[in-house]
């Protein structure tokens, strides 16, 4: 396969975006994007978008409604959709597209307007229908089952871990205040979190993402292209992604599998035998801060049972050896569509030393990307460098 860099992001600022229709809202995204990288829309030589399923913006084949957005004339349209995880899949898409020799320059596009659908309805509804759906109630209620599982698994005191997943709330919250495009911007404590009121237990609302209405492009190329658009590419390095069980119950979703051989296969291809050590970054996908606390055992950040440790050294913190979702992550913005695809667009920009303001303190050079989707089903990760 070829060699496949980021050459250039373009955002929305992200909210409840009633000013803007959702052809606008890709717009905006599409056009930061081609400012960024210098070019225009006769430069790209493919798309490929993603959004949730159709009730969560009364809006089916989305890719059709945008297509006067974005561009989508006499050139190829893909849409895919693997419900939180679809950003990724979208980058993963654009990668393959690229790497294949198909095409040399390929933008990829994530968006949701969940302001104008009912996306609690939309998510009980990935479920199976007959038993699982009821059971579950909604995201929160799954993830809240995974907390509990995760706290009995290894003994660890309740309050140790409300402790260092209130730490990550505050620390993500704090970030979103430096990213011009965040959603929430809050200015909170530990006490905050503590005493913000349950959703399902133990999550608490400043556990718990937010419902947002964005968009996110990344432009992606071959070496070729990319050395002529970018002074400094973020590469590609390798992607991972891998489904488990669509029964909740199936799994053990504390040893998260497919969140471990998504991690394990993208570290193979990249060369990378210790994360802890060798990445310099991370944009996990966080929609609550229980399930950051896994994802820190799964990529290989700690051992298992350790999260806590890896939060209370501040190893994930800004300053720290391993900053984690320094632009507020998915729990100050998720336009879910894109949440996946701005985790890429995120660690490009450290890489590429555009962050601005939430610009990590020291030269990021590997930087992990990660997205989530489906009843805890799916797990995706793109490793991104500074070198080819």
């Amino acid at each position: 396969m070829r060699r496949v860099a980021v050459v250039g992001s373009g955002q929305t600022k992200h909210g409840r975006r009633d000013d803007v229709s959702y052809p606008e809202l890709v717009h905006e995204a599409v056009a930061a994007a081609l400012e960024d990288t210098g070019l225009t829309l006769k430069d790209i030589e493919a798309i490929v978008t993603g959004s949730m399923p159709s009730p969560m913006e009364g809006v089916n084949a989305t890719h059709l409604y945008w297509s006067d957005g974005i561009g989508a004339f006499s050139k190829p349209v893909l849409r895919v959709a693997t419900c939180g995880s679809t950003g990724m899949s979208v980058a993963h898409s654009a990668f393959y597209h690229v790497a294949s020799g198909l095409f040399d320059v390929v933008l990829a596009l994530g968006a949701e307007k969940m302001y104008e659908g009912d996306p609690q309805g939309t998510m009980n509804t990935v479920a199976e229908p007959f038993f699982q759906r009821v059971f579950i109630g909604g995201a929160p209620t799954v993830f809240a089952l995974q907390c509990n599982a995760y706290i009995h698994r290894y003994g660890i005191p309740e309050e140790r871990i409300r402790e260092a997943a209130a730490r990550i709330s505050v620390a993500h919250h704090n970030n979103a205040l430096d990213n011009p495009y965040a959603h929430i911007k809050v200015k909170i404590t530990v006490d905050d979190v503590l005493k913000s009121r349950i959703i399902s237990y133990p999550l608490r609302l400043l556990d718990t993402c937010p419902s947002s209405d964005g968009a996110c492009a990344v432009i992606m190329a071959s070496e070729e292209a990319a050395r002529k658009i970018a002074k400094t590419p973020a590469w590609i390095k390798d992607v991972g992604y891998c489904g488990d069980e669509h029964w909740f119950g199936d799994a053990d979703k504390v040893r998260w599998e497919s969140a471990i051989f998504a991690a394990q296969r993208a570290y193979k291809m990249a060369k990378i035998f210790d994360p802890a050590r060798e990445l310099d970054y991370a944009e996990i996908y966080n929609p609550f801060t229980f399930q950051e606390l896994l994802y820190y055992e799964c990529f290989g950040f700690c051992g298992e049972g350790e999260a806590c440790s890896l939060v209370e050294r501040g190893v994930i913190f800004k300053e720290g050896n391993l900053p984690c979702d320094l632009s507020g992550g998915v729990l100050a913005t998720n336009p879910i569509g894109a949440s996946g695809l701005i985790r890429v667009a995120e660690s490009a920009l450290q890489i590429m030393g555009k962050a601005g303001a939430h610009q990590a303190p020291r030269a990021i050079n590997t930087a992990l990307a990660h997205a989530m989707g489906g009843v805890d089903q799916f797990n995706g990760i793109m490793i991104l460098g500074r070198e080819p």
